[in-house]
């Protein structure tokens, strides 16, 4: 951590944060200057997947593991087709990359996304500073020939308005609707597809991970993503067996001004519902329930979280920065799932009503399978129904 005065003479890129903090190192990825949220994610693998999912748009990603690149990046370790998150920042400098999937190297595939990074600098203390004061606004930026613009940069990153408020799905939920069928990844095939599916489930798109469709259609799903914006009649008219609530980024409150009364009308169809993330907010929105900003978020695959039903505790992979107040639940919703960190709520359940949700991601890209049995929970219901 320095500031301007004491600028070392490589450097080549800047985080320059609200309070006039400065971070010197060298920079990776495409030139440029970009404001955000600055974050940290303590994952040891997956680096592709988590720069590539909607969640993160609005974030400047910290790193915590040091080797960020090590495995080059590829085609299909990607959550999106367009990467949503404003930056990263990274330990290390970029190797070149070790293994047999790598297609590319990391720092050639973040300047074709147009994403600026910074590495080279002491992420360790970066992160120790978001635990302790919270997530703070900041400006990556990368010249190759040093003109770095400080001041300018600390300007904007006070002047950002920050997160809360900001609905953040309508920038990446998909404009039309689609049909989804490609199935989990294998070692032996690659992808696969859906050939014969049992199904159907309509996918409200807040920013949906590709990885979450694919767990869908890996188990008989025939799976529908419909916009955000897509209202309740839209998404019945495909008469669905069952509802899904995707993730994705912002303030739940911001995009549940539209997504809260459709989520409503579905959840008195009485039609089994899932959601996760973003879709496990909107859902507790549309029960009556209230979110708040967190201090710092939950962002890693190495999250404990307890299930209260069955006293189980799974490991998972989490990425939001806004929770459910449990308190404000109603009381035919209960909470089904916490967070053995903070206490936090990880879940809820309808008592009365096919519908439950968690905040955390058991598609499990990157991280642990633990909690894949939930989706298994979302097609049981559907059977029950159509029993």
């Amino acid at each position: 951590m320095s500031d301007a005065a004491n600028r070392p003479a490589d450097a080549t890129a800047a985080l320059v944060l609200a309070d006039g903090t400065v971070f010197w190192g060298h920079g990776v990825g495409a030139r440029g200057r970009s404001v955000g949220e600055v974050c940290f994610n303590t994952s040891m693998t997956g680096y592709q997947e988590i720069v590539t999912d909607p969640s993160y748009a609005g974030e400047i990603i910290t790193f915590t593991f040091p080797h960020i690149g090590n495995v080059g990046a590829n085609l299909e370790d990607l959550e999106a087709t367009t990467p949503a998150c404003r930056g990263v920042v990274l330990r290390a400098d970029i190797t070149e990359p070790s293994n047999w999937r790598a297609a590319q190297h990391l720092d050639t595939w973040l300047r074709n996304q147009d994403i600026v990074g910074i590495s080279g600098l002491d992420t360790r203390r970066l992160a120790r500073r978001i635990r302790d004061l919270g997530a703070p606004h900041g400006v990556v930026l990368h010249d190759p020939e040093g003109k770095l613009d400080i001041d300018r940069a600390a300007r904007e990153a006070l002047d950002w308005p920050g997160l809360e408020g900001m609905d953040l799905a309508k920038e990446v939920t998909c404009q039309q609707l689609y049909t989804w069928t490609q199935t989990p990844w294998t070692l032996e095939g690659g992808y696969g597809h859906a050939d014969s599916p049992k199904y159907r489930v309509v996918a409200v798109d807040y920013g949906a991970k590709r990885n979450i469709l694919r767990d869908l259609a890996g188990l008989g799903c025939h799976v529908t993503v419909v916009p955000a914006s897509a209202s309740a009649e839209d998404i019945l008219r495909h008469e669905p067996d069952g509802i899904f609530l995707s993730n994705g980024p912002g303030d739940p409150a911001a995009t549940g001004e539209y997504a809260v009364p459709t989520v409503r009308k579905l959840l008195e169809t009485g039609k089994p519902t899932f959601g996760i993330c973003l879709g496990h907010q909107i859902m507790a929105l549309a029960l009556g329930a209230t979110t708040e900003k967190m201090h710092l978020g939950h962002r890693g695959a190495n999250h404990p979280v307890k299930d209260l039903a069955t006293g189980r505790v799974e490991i998972t992979s989490q990425n939001h920065g806004f929770k459910v107040i449990p308190e404000s639940l109603p009381a035919n919703v209960e909470v089904s799932h916490i967070s053995l960190f903070d206490g936090s709520n990880e879940g809820i359940r309808v008592k009365d009503a096919p519908a439950f949700s968690v905040q955390y991601h058991p598609e499990a890209s990157p991280g642990p399978h633990d909690s894949h049995y939930l989706f298994e929970r979302f097609i049981g219901m559907i059977e029950e129904a159509r029993a």
